[in-house]
């Protein structure tokens, strides 16, 4: 787009009072330039930061998915680490350049990009770049030990002493794994490795400094190797973070639920023995979600006089690391298991049956009721134990208590980095318990709307245009749903589909006649590209001051990013295309693309015949650039 119509586009944003127009897509899915791609995408090459170009003056902020470490095995970005960051989000490019020392060779870039299998499609290729990638880096490093170059020494020197809290423990189980051959530490042979940082008693501790020294000098070449890359990728970091702003663009972590097994090894002592965290039954699952993932100890998170205990100051430098290092906040995945988590036995279902309860919400509980912070007499006997409606009052005592995590670790952490409530967004989709709802509304936290679950048969459903709250970021589809455009196409011909189009036609067209929003409703039901160019209206007709748009409804790309309850190497793979902006240019004809000129124009038009008239200028504008 050009500058003028990024100028037009803008005020138009800006009428609408939209705040915050964030573009979502995870690193690995940037793209790459022509000749450039080594099978995965990150945010930190000469291809971001043309990316950054194209989405600057009309976008404010780009979500990015969970940056920590991830294995192997699993390319999933929400089991990463929650201090390491990703090495595989080092752009190798940069290393071949004069501003870090040549540590790479050219020939060494090419032949990665060269080899790799997906170079011709928007794909990544993760199991090759898992292992191309590691061995790029351990070239670079030999250079760097061999080449000394004293700016970079000095540099991981001081990286090292900033981040000794997390890195020393992070590396180490680097240097375990390859010990034990399996970066997987429930499997490893050697059960005092498996606690080495949890010892029982003070006999187990002095033997356990014993082994802990003994590995440090047996990899330290290992351990170094580790901490370059951290390095790296947090240098790299810095330099596209300073670019974006110098664009008007902020960056937003994502803050996953899970805990990596690096993660769970280190700080296993924090966690509730003998419980995990998962998702209730309900209608998509009858016997619930099983996550497998860890849950903070409670009776850890803070000490008697009422200060951070060890597990609440883990989760504050976690957070305070995330927003110091992403100035647009921090996405709080799931917030849910922050506030009011689902529990189950380790060796059971998460059913209410086997032992599952909220955590917080279960007084009536044999085990749980002593972290109950709900009273039996809050409880509505009406509901049964696995009913999300069960807590029906809480004092303000209460919510204060529900919140606590809240308000002294997360909103604690953006404050002492200058930031507030603002830079939280919270990923609150689906079930939301009443101390949740609280919560949120105690802090004055963003929650999402996402209109492509809106049930049309409810007229007060949260997620339709009339009721969406100022507060809300509001998408029509996240990276674990289907593109807008298969959507569209999925529901016209449908009952469902014209139960949409008559939210819409009401919400769009309040101007028209009942005769006439009838005639608009049919329409939708069944021109898929007319109900997909409407979804993409009400986002921004709606009354929310943020807006989010994943990257394959912006373009018109037909593919899921991740399909939830399934694996494989597809999920977490699409990317955008190299050639994005032609891309973005022919899917415009087919109507696909998100055509953000005349989107806006009928969201004007759509908040009434005063608002138009006021704004009859800019609408003239945005037809003519349409």
């Amino acid at each position: 787009m050009k500058q003028q119509q990024k100028r037009i586009i803008k005020e138009a944003l800006n009428a609408l009072g939209k705040k915050n127009v964030a573009f979502i897509a995870h690193a690995n899915s940037f793209p790459s330039e022509t000749g450039k791609n080594t099978g995965f995408g990150n945010a930190t090459s000469e291809a971001a930061k043309k990316l950054i170009d194209y989405l600057s003056g009309v976008f404010t902020a780009v979500q990015l998915g969970p940056a920590g470490k991830t294995k192997s095995c699993d390319a999933s970005p929400y089991t990463g680490t929650i201090f390491s960051n990703n090495p595989l989000f080092i752009d190798l490019e940069q290393l071949t350049t004069a501003e870090f020392f040549n540590l790479l060779p050219q020939e060494t870039f090419r032949k990665i990009c060269s080899n790799n299998p997906n170079k011709d499609i928007n794909r990544t290729a993760y199991s090759y770049i898992y292992t191309q990638q590691e061995a790029a880096l351990k070239e670079a490093f030999n250079n760097f030990k061999k080449n000394n170059p004293f700016k970079l020494v000095e540099a991981l020197e001081k990286f090292k002493k900033d981040n000794e809290m997390w890195l020393e423990k992070d590396s180490l189980y680097e240097a375990l794994s390859i010990e034990n051959g399996n970066d997987y530490w429930p499997v490893w042979n050697n059960e005092d490795d498996k606690r080495l940082l949890n010892p029982k008693n003070n006999d187990e501790k002095i033997k356990f400094e014993k082994r802990i020294a003994e590995i440090k000098e047996k990899y330290a070449d290992e351990i170094e190797f580790y901490a370059f890359k951290q390095l790296l990728a947090f240098l790299q970091n810095e330099k596209i973070k300073e670019y974006a702003l110098s664009k008007d663009i902020k960056m937003i972590a994502d803050r996953q639920v899970a805990f990596s097994d690096r993660d769970v090894w280190a700080y296993q002592s924090l966690f509730l023995d003998g419980w995990m965290l998962g998702c209730p039954p309900d209608l998509f699952s009858d016997n619930g979600q099983a996550w497998g993932f860890p849950v903070i100890n409670p009776e850890k998170m803070y000490n008697e006089d009422d200060s951070l205990g060890e597990a609440g100051k883990l989760m504050k430098a976690l957070f305070k690391k995330m927003f110091v290092e992403n100035p647009g906040g921090v996405r709080i995945d799931h917030l849910v298991g922050l506030i009011d988590p689902w529990v189950y036995r380790a060796d059971k279902t998460p059913k209410p049956e086997d032992g599952a309860g909220r955590l917080y919400s279960s007084p009536e509980h044999d085990i749980l009721k002593k972290y109950a912070v709900a009273a039996i007499e809050d409880i509505d006997e009406e509901y049964g134990s696995d009913s999300e409606k069960r807590v029906k009052k809480l004092s303000e005592e209460q919510i204060k208590k529900y919140g606590q995590l809240i308000e002294r670790i997360v909103i604690g952490a953006a404050k002492e980095v200058g930031l507030n409530q603002d830079a939280i967004v919270c990923e609150d989709l689906g079930t939301v318990t009443y101390p949740v709802e609280s919560v949120m509304k105690q802090f004055g936290l963003q929650g999402m709307c996402l209109t492509q679950f809106v049930v049309p048969e409810n007229p007060d459903h949260a997620y339709r245009c009339k009721n969406i709250k100022p507060k809300s970021w509001v998408m029509v589809g996240t990276h674990d749903n289907q593109p807008i455009s298969v959507w569209a196409e999925n529901i016209v011909n449908t009952h469902e589909g014209y139960l949409h189009g008559l939210n819409l036609a009401q919400d769009l067209y309040p101007d028209a006649t009942k005769e006439e929003q009838e005639e608009i409703a049919v329409r939708l039901s069944k021109d898929a590209e007319f109900m997909l160019f409407n979804k993409l209206v009400e986002i921004f007709a709606c009354k929310a001051e943020n807006v989010q748009i994943f990257f394959t409804d912006f373009f018109g790309l037909k593919e899921t990013y991740n399909v939830p309850g399934t694996s494989g190497d597809i999920n977490w793979s699409l990317r955008i295309p190299d050639n994005y902006e032609e891309i973005y240019e022919n899917n415009l004809k087919t109507g696909t693309a998100i055509n953000l000129p005349a989107v806006l124009r009928q969201a004007v038009i759509s908040r009434g015949k005063d608002f138009a008239q006021e704004h009859a200028v800019l609408l003239e504008q945005l037809e003519k650039i349409s």
